[in-house]
């Protein structure tokens, strides 16, 4: 597997570690550009859920509302002192981008991208991988609850 330029060798580490903690992410707009949002549910290495997290984020994309949701992941593992995650995605593009597959040409999503790399180099593992919609349903969930806020 192609590593990333950042040097995100964590992405590509197995086994997991036993106290991983799992982020189901997801990110929205409509229209997209559109009223977008995103929502995340977190469950500690049991699979016991442990956070629900959601925002609406104003006229945006969906990519840009991929990215915010894995960034919302990785600042509730920096803020309770998580230091294994494995996060679910919905969003081919994001999961390849972080990977290192598919380059970031996009200034705004560049800015998260970083964002996101700088936050996966204070944990100890990392990994993402890609899922269908159908096994990401609390996260959609979540992000379809944060775009109907911005239609209030």
């Amino acid at each position: 597997m192609p590593s990333s330029s950042s040097g995100s060798k964590k992405l590509f580490s197995a086994p997991p570690p036993l106290d991983a903690h799992t982020a189901h992410v997801d990110g929205g707009a409509r229209g997209n550009p559109g009223p977008s949002g995103y929502g995340v549910s977190i469950q500690d290495p049991s699979g016991k859920p442990v956070a629900e997290l959601s925002e609406y984020l104003g006229l945006h994309t969906n990519n840009y509302a991929e990215y915010q949701g894995l960034i919302a992941s990785l600042r509730y593992a920096a803020d309770k002192q998580i230091t294994a995650l494995k996060v679910v995605s919905d969003s081919e593009l994001m999961v390849r981008q972080m990977k290192g597959i598919y380059k970031v040409r996009h200034p705004e999503l560049r800015k998260l991208y970083d964002e996101a790399q700088q936050l996966v180099r204070k944990l100890q593992y990392f990994e993402i991988r890609h899922a269908m919609r159908e096994d990401n349903q609390i996260a959609d969930r979540l992000a379809n609850e944060a775009m109907d806020k911005g239609r209030r």
